[in-house]
């Protein structure tokens, strides 16, 4: 199975440069109050205005970071460095939070752009450097946010985009120990509550437009949450055919028709994820679980299908490498 070299990450972490200051095409998230709020995105989003999106944006800042953590020595670590020092200052901080205070702007990027404000905040924290301190007031509005929706929500989002509830708690649950233990608490407790009884999944996915595996998100979030004797009790009451290769979706990587189409182009994303969910489970059920080879066979044919395309249109080069990284570390 491919890993994580130097080489990937110095192209990976050059890719991503390449767009986290490309203010065009941008999909802007706003509800617009007046004719005042017709501004360029930089203007609304001082530091997250690149990537076509805001929350590729935080999450291409989370990737470089990530990968100039873990090859310092390589060729991009002096722009990523001299452009950290340039963006993630207390002023454009603020400036970010004046648009999240917005009347209209409650549900902005909820919740899969919370959960990657906030794993692009407990990465900056590993560095030796003022990025994660100014980041922090973010960070925790952010935190906030998940306090006050958690409780809110009274079914689970169990969709394979942006909406998707296991996904986005992995990241903040993450972000949560250690910092804010209520947070983590409330995301046991609701996880718990949503996903714990959960039988027989029938896998019926992927969606046209999906980029994440609800049962494999589901299932990894899970491993997170209980010890490996119950993960693997519930996992195999969740999944229970997996030994005959039963749901054959879950094993077969997704077909991309058409990777010039945004939401078709997703779909490459669904097969990075699914081979990041397959190896975290690998890991937490243990080689002798029966599921560990199968689920390890899985992560390499899916990471296979997908990690040539990480580049070569902007609609998936925009936001791929990140879940290659995920796929790949």
């Amino acid at each position: 199975m491919t890993l994580l070299t130097p080489d990937i990450a110095n192209r990976f972490a050059g890719l991503t440069l390449s767009h986290l200051g490309r203010e065009y095409p941008f999909k802007m998230d706003l509800v617009l109050t007046g004719p005042q709020d017709a501004r360029p995105p930089r203007e609304h989003h001082p530091i997250f205005h690149g990537s076509f999106d805001w929350h590729s944006c935080v999450h291409g800042w989370w990737q470089v970071m990530r990968l100039m953590r873990l090859y310092p020595a390589m060729a991009q670590a002096p722009a990523i460095r001299a452009r950290a020092d340039a963006m993630l200052t207390p002023a454009n901080v603020a400036g970010e939070r004046a648009y999240l205070a917005r009347p209209m702007s409650a549900g902005f990027e909820r919740p899969y752009g919370w959960a990657w404000a906030l794993a692009l905040h407990a990465e900056l924290a590993r560095h030796d450097a003022p990025w994660a301190a100014a980041l922090e007031p973010l960070a925790h509005d952010f935190a906030a946010r998940f306090h006050a929706f958690l409780p809110r929500l009274t079914y689970p989002l169990r969709v394979g985009t942006h909406f998707n509830i296991a996904f986005a708690l992995i990241l903040a649950r993450d972000w949560a120990q250690g910092r804010d233990d209520a947070l983590a608490a409330l995301i046991h407790d609701r996880a718990l509550h949503w996903f714990a009884q959960d039988r027989a999944c029938q896998a019926w996915e992927p969606g046209g437009d999906e980029f994440l595996s609800p049962a494999l998100c589901e299932a990894l979030l899970m491993s997170r949450l209980i010890d490996r004797t119950d993960f693997a009790a519930w996992f195999h009451a969740f999944l229970p055919d997996l030994g005959s290769g039963e749901p054959a979706t879950l094993f077969t990587p997704a077909t991309v028709s058409d990777r010039s189409d945004g939401k078709i182009a997703h779909l490459d994303g669904l097969n990075l994820s699914r081979a990041w969910c397959w190896r975290g489970i690998a890991a937490a059920l243990g080689e002798s679980d029966p599921v560990h080879t199968l689920a390890h066979h899985a992560a390499r044919v899916h990471l296979d299908a997908s990690l040539p395309h990480v580049a070569g249109d902007y609609m998936g080069e925009h936001w791929l490498a990140t879940f290659a990284l995920l796929a790949l570390e």
